[in-house]
Parts: C-alpha cells; sequence; structure tokens
C-alpha cells in the first residue's frame, strides 16, 4: 500500500518527522515547542491513541516510507524497536548487536543491505538502521535534515556510537550518551540512549537541571546549582502516601522486590506498571495505579487520551514528553523556560498542545545544505 501523503506544516513552522512514533511522547514535546510533526507509526493500539490526541500520524511500516515523502522536514527523529540486540540474555542479543554494528559501517560505505537485513532471524533487528537509512538517503537526495534526534535504552548506545561516525562521515557533527530521567525533572528514574547530530555546528545533550537520585539521599542533598529531584507523590497525588511494590524481583527472585515511596521518584515505568502493587506504610494495600496516573509518571498531561489496547504497554514505550523537550530544545539550541515547561506538563493537553512555545528566543531557521561530505568510513 503506497504510504499517504504528508500532511504540510504551518507556516513559519519547523517541520520535524517521527519514525517509531508510538503514542507520542516525542509529538507532546514538539508541540509543546511549536514544531509541527508527523508520526510514523505501525501499531494499531498507539496510533488509536495518536488520533485521540489529534497527532498527525502516518499508519505504516517505517520501511514503507522515504524522506522524500515529507519534504519539508528539516528533523529526523526515532526511537526504533530494542528488543532483539540487548545485550542482555545468553548471547542471542549480544550477536544480534554485532551485526548492527556490522551493518552500520556496510551502510555508511555506501553498501545496500537490504537483502541480508531480509535474511535476520528477526525482522525487528534491522529497524533500529531505519535512521540511517533516513539520513543517508537525505544526504544523498541533497536535502540533508537539519538535525537528528535518536532514543534507545542504554543497551543501544553503541549502536549510537557506530552511528555518530557514520554521520559524521557524511557532514554532520554529533553527540551521544546516556541521560537520567529525574536529572531533567521527571518524577521517575530512568535513562535512555541518546544521539543528537546537526549539519552547522557541534550539538551537545541538554544540561541536567535536577539532581540525580541516590537511595537513601534527600532530594535537598547533592548539586548546589540544579533542582530537587521530583517525587512521583508531586506528579500522582493521593490523599495517603504510599509505597510502590515492583510486580518483580532483583535477579529474579520474588522475595526482592523494588520498592519506593511517593516521596522518591518511581522506579522505571515499564508496561507492566499495572501490575505494581501499592500500599500504606502499614502495608495496607491501596488501589494501584490508573492509566492516567501511569501517564503522569512519564510526565504525559493528566487529560491525554490513551486509547486501544494495551494501553500500559504504550505508557512504558513511550519516551517521557519531558526529557524529550530538553533533547529536542538542544537540538534546536534553545532554552527552555522551566516554569513554562512545569505548567505545560501540569497542564491540560486539550490545551497545552496548542499554547505559546516554552522557549527563550527563536529556534534557528533552516539552514543552506552543507556541502555533502563523501569519506568512507571504517
Amino acid at each position: 500500500m503506497a504510504p499517504e501523503p504528508s500532511t504540510s506544516p504551518s507556516a513559519g513552522r519547523i517541520h520535524m518527522v517521527d519514525l517509531f512514533a508510538g503514542p507520542g511522547g516525542l509529538d507532546v514535546a514538539a508541540h509543546w515547542l511549536g514544531i509541527d510533526v508527523d508520526g510514523v507509526e505501525w501499531d494499531d493500539n498507539a496510533c488509536t491513541t495518536r488520533r485521540k490526541a489529534e497527532l498527525r500520524t502516518q499508519h505504516a511500516d517505517v520501511r514503507d516510507h522515504k524522506p522524500s515523502d515529507f519534504p519539508t522536514a528539516t528533523i529526523l527523529a526515532g526511537g526504533p524497536p530494542c528488543q532483539t540486540y540487548t545485550v542482555a540474555g545468553g548471547g542471542a542479543g549480544r550477536r544480534a548487536l554485532d551485526q548492527v554494528l556490522d551493518f552500520v559501517k556496510r551502510m555508511a560505505a555506501g553498501e545496500d543491505v537490504k537483502d541480508d537485513l531480509a535474511d535476520l532471524d528477526d525482522d525487528r533487528t534491522g529497524l533500529v538502521l531505519e535512521p540511517l537509512r533516513w539520513a543517508l538517503e537525505a544526504v544523498k537526495d541533497g536535502r540533508p535534515y537539519d538535525a537528528i534526534v535518536l532514543e534507545q535504552v542504554p543497551a543501544v548506545l553503541p549502536v549510537w556510537e557506530a552511528m555518530q561516525e557514520a554521520l559524521e562521515g557524511v557532514g554532520y557533527k554529533a553527540d551521544c550518551g546516556i541521560l537520567h530521567t529525574e536529572m531533567y525533572g521527571v518524577p521517575q528514574t530512568r535513562r535512555r540512549a541518546i544521539l543528537i547530530a546537526r549539519r552547522d555546528r557541534k550539538p551537545s545533550l541538554p544540561a541536567p537541571t535536577h539532581r540525580l537520585y541516590r537511595k537513601g539521599v534527600p532530594a535537598s542533598e547533592g548539586e548546589p546549582g540544579l533542582l530537587p529531584w521530583v517525587a512521583m507523590g508531586k506528579a500522582v497525588k493521593r490523599e495517603t502516601p504510599y509505597v510502590v511494590i515492583s510486580n518483580y524481583g532483583t535477579g529474579g527472585d520474588p522475595k526482592l522486590r523494588g520498592r519506593r515511596t511517593s516521596d522518591e521518584p518511581a522506579a522505571t515505568v515499564t508496561g507492566k506498571v499495572s501490575r505494581n502493587r501499592l500500599v500504606t506504610h502499614g502495608e495496607q494495600d491501596l488501589p494501584r495505579f490508573g492509566l492516567a496516573e501511569a501517564g503522569r509518571l512519564q510526565t504525559f498531561p493528566i487529560d491525554y487520551p490513551w486509547a486501544g489496547k494495551d494501553i500500559s504497554q504504550q505508557i512504558g514505550n513511550a519516551i517521557p514528553p519531558r526529557l524529550a523537550a530538553h533533547v529536542l530544545a538542544a537540538a534546536l539550541g534553545i532554552k527552555l523556560e522551566e516554569k513554562a515547561l512545569d505548567a505545560a506538563v501540569n497542564g491540560d493537553w486539550a490545551v497545552t498542545k496548542d499554547s505559546k512555545p516554552l522557549l527563550c528566543g527563536q529556534p534557528p531557521q533552516p539552514q543552506t545544505p552543507a556541502p555533502v561530505a563523501t569519506a568512507t568510513l571504517f
């Protein structure tokens, strides 16, 4: 089936195409920053949520699209699936990761690896290469993206490092690393591997705004120039202080289930968030997190219109919009207004999706494409 045409962006606004867009974590942040987005997503459930949230969506496989389908987009973003090449497990993940890194080298050298990707044991393994395919095709077409933003779990960092070198070989400057979400005001400890690339200048990952969470260390202690980390009780307010007991145990031992109080950030929100028990400090059971509450731990607005099936999984898979806002702002070279960001996170999506952009100054306008480098890597 042929891809649907892209919706034209609003006059004077930057246009972003978001691959593997999910239920809209990056889209929400982009709306807060005044960026128009076309999201490409194949999952029916995520697309149902996106439609209810009024997010522009191409319901399709990213492999069936190409840069020329979004001719006005100057930002490429994406968070591809990661399940098949995580380094966890009995070696299959390691082998998949090695395969991916080899494919990155070959693509950077100008090879077409499409036929070899079709021979992989799990076709999801090759999806992580799609942002690189898009970036290289855009360069070849003479319309390189001004900025590229990629995110995934920490195990993907070696892939981002390889892609950084590949992108630098065709005229980009880039930075990548691991970010801690609580250091950007997210009421949750979660780590993400981030890559930012630009044509016109060397970018940097966003500077932390909040302190790193350490078990047993009060929020009032730590780097004096940073704000205290945010407790989940601030995002999910209940009359009674509570303790969250993880649905899984450390190392698989059910006796070692993690515990966090409402005075601490939440542990990483996963697709199993609805299975976490909530109890009082006296161990009396409380109602478990509802879907809207779980979304709040990810910094989605309280009225975000979750829909479709597997909503807990949608929530767990998403990038926290607050972190995404910091990453996009860093990619564009703009400064966020933290108080305005607080207001957006705590406001209603129906209002904030169309509100004034949360930034100091204006983002740079699209640049004239830099000369395309033809150096072969590796």
